[in-house]
């Protein structure tokens, strides 16, 4: 059997097929909730990860992530999806050690490309020193691949997405504009090129960005993923009570995002997104259409935001950029409603 383009078996790409901010909230409403005092971090704070103290010296991070394809190679999307799938733990501060493989296959797929998928998968996670200890895979009419990750930190060294303060500065780690190129890239209008870097991006750890942030005061800490800068960045203002001031000149992105997105090669997770955050967002200054696109575009495996003490900035803001091919202060925090003001 010939094997077909993984993205032609999926409606939706990467973490762009992911549920609406506003929908989840909806769905998340009047659950019932199991209190426990170990379990610092719980999913009522929009976070990447939970955490839970096994004792003084151990607490463990856990998360899932899992997705459609966002490219037709499959070992180079079971890298981005366990790229991402990790991410999370990252962000919280913690390291990675265990994994299980999430995985749907299609009838289509040949039994060649889901041992790739897998041994992308495994590749990645050997790189950031995990083990994938097993998994679970049934028949679906879309393949999709992730990772449900389990990793340790200490409990007094939790980076959460809400702890914010007035007069921190924001840094970003990678670029945006992914599901946008990503998009593009479906009607042939990326160059190989370009997409040969935008998918480096993805595959690439932020355990770098994690390494470095935690030998600083970092208050807190979000990776950009498929919520968008601007629906994350809401995340961790309303989370932390404070406003998220973004500055959009400084912002990092993809050229060729700006004139995909001005034709109109937007994913249906930017309206998503839109609609979710919009109205929480101020704009300060008037930004064209193809620049919001950029900020409301659902990232895959995206970099970290990271909001870190106005005396420490200067000190990570180098030393990121050290390791790093794209990192750029965006903005600062100040007291506030839990806004984001674009300006």
């Amino acid at each position: 059997m010939e094997d077909v383009r993984l993205t032609k078996l999926a409606e939706c790409a990467g973490c762009g097929a992911k549920a609406g901010a506003g929908l989840l909230a909806q769905l998340l409403s009047g659950l019932p909730v199991h209190h426990d005092p170990k379990l610092i971090v719980g999913f009522d704070r929009s976070d990447d990860a939970s955490v839970y103290v096994i004792n003084s010296d151990t607490a463990i991070v856990q998360t899932v992530d899992f997705f459609p394809p966002i490219v037709d190679d499959p070992q180079l999307f079971g890298r981005i999806a366990a790229c991402n799938a990790l991410s999370d733990v990252y962000a919280m501060g913690g390291e990675p050690k265990l994994a299980l493989n999430i995985m749907t296959v299609s009838k289509q797929m040949t039994t060649e490309s889901i041992h790739e998928i897998l041994r992308g998968g495994y590749e990645k996670a050997y790189e950031a020193g995990v083990i994938i200890t097993g998994g679970h895979t049934i028949e679906d009419t879309e393949p999709k691949y992730g990772l449900a990750v389990t990793g340790f930190i200490k409990p007094d060294h939790v980076i959460t997405n809400s702890g914010a303060q007035p007069g921190d500065v924001l840094i970003l780690t990678k670029p945006l504009g992914a599901g946008i190129l990503t998009t593009a890239a479906k009607a042939d209008m990326i160059e190989k090129p370009l997409l040969e870097k935008l998918y480096d991006q993805m595959a690439f750890l932020n355990k770098t960005a994690r390494d470095c942030m935690v030998r600083y005061r970092t208050h807190a800490c979000t990776d950009v993923t498929g919520f968008s800068l601007l629906g994350h960045g809401l995340e961790m203002a309303q989370g932390s009570h404070v406003n998220i001031h973004l500055e959009a000149d400084r912002i990092p992105f993809h050229k060729k995002a700006y004139e995909m997105a001005d034709m109109g090669f937007v994913p249906a997770g930017a309206y998503r997104n839109r609609d979710y955050a919009e109205p929480h967002v101020v704009w300060e200054k008037v930004i064209p259409r193809p620049m919001q696109d950029i900020m409301f575009d659902p990232q895959t495996s995206g970099g970290l935001l990271i909001s870190v003490d106005e005396k420490d900035a200067d000190h990570l803001l180098q030393v990121l950029k050290d390791s790093l091919d794209t990192v750029a202060v965006i903005g600062w925090v100040s007291e506030g409603d839990g806004s984001v003001l674009v300006g």
